[in-house]
């Protein structure tokens, strides 16, 4: 079990090691070393997601480790309350970020092996804690050095753990 310390609140995850266990593995890896400690989330978007896991309260992007293969293809589908891999527009290039699903994304899902069609990775689900997935994501946003739906009150991620 991983737990999401936030300013608003715990959130409690089961990864998905079965279907995606290099994903689950990288994300264990930045739990375990701190990298998580101390960031922010820096993207809210209502009835869409909520997005950390890479900068700080200052907006600067933290260094990561090489990027991960996309594992989309035999992922879950991003329903509510999924947790998945952001990246670029380059379907392997995820590396520390990641977002959680405030609602069914069907588009998100892995339908092809063309990069538009790649997919974004699910590596596990919330088990406890939507009702502060739900409070995150009705904080104000606005515009943050260059980044748009930034939370106007910060949103920390004191820290990541596994129990």
């Amino acid at each position: 079990m991983i737990v999401i310390n936030t300013s608003k609140g715990d959130i409690h995850l089961q990864l998905d090691d079965e279907n995606t266990p290099q994903t689950a593995a990288n994300f264990r890896h930045y739990v375990e070393s701190g990298f998580y400690n101390d960031t922010i989330f820096h993207r809210v978007i209502s009835g869409f997601m909520v997005q950390g896991g890479g900068l700080n309260a200052d907006m600067e992007t933290k260094a990561t480790d090489a990027p991960i293969k996309n594992e989309a293809k035999t992922a879950k589908l991003n329903k509510r309350g999924t947790i998945s891999m952001a990246r670029t527009t380059d379907p392997h290039s995820a590396t520390a970020q990641f977002f959680i699903n405030l609602a069914d994304n069907a588009f998100l899902n892995h339908s092809g092996e063309q990069t538009p069609n790649y997919g974004y990775c699910v590596f596990g689900e919330v088990v406890e804690g939507m009702d502060v997935v739900d409070a995150i994501a009705k904080v104000q946003t606005g515009q943050q050095q260059g980044h748009g739906d930034v939370p106007v009150e910060e949103v920390t991620i004191v820290k990541i753990s596994e129990i």
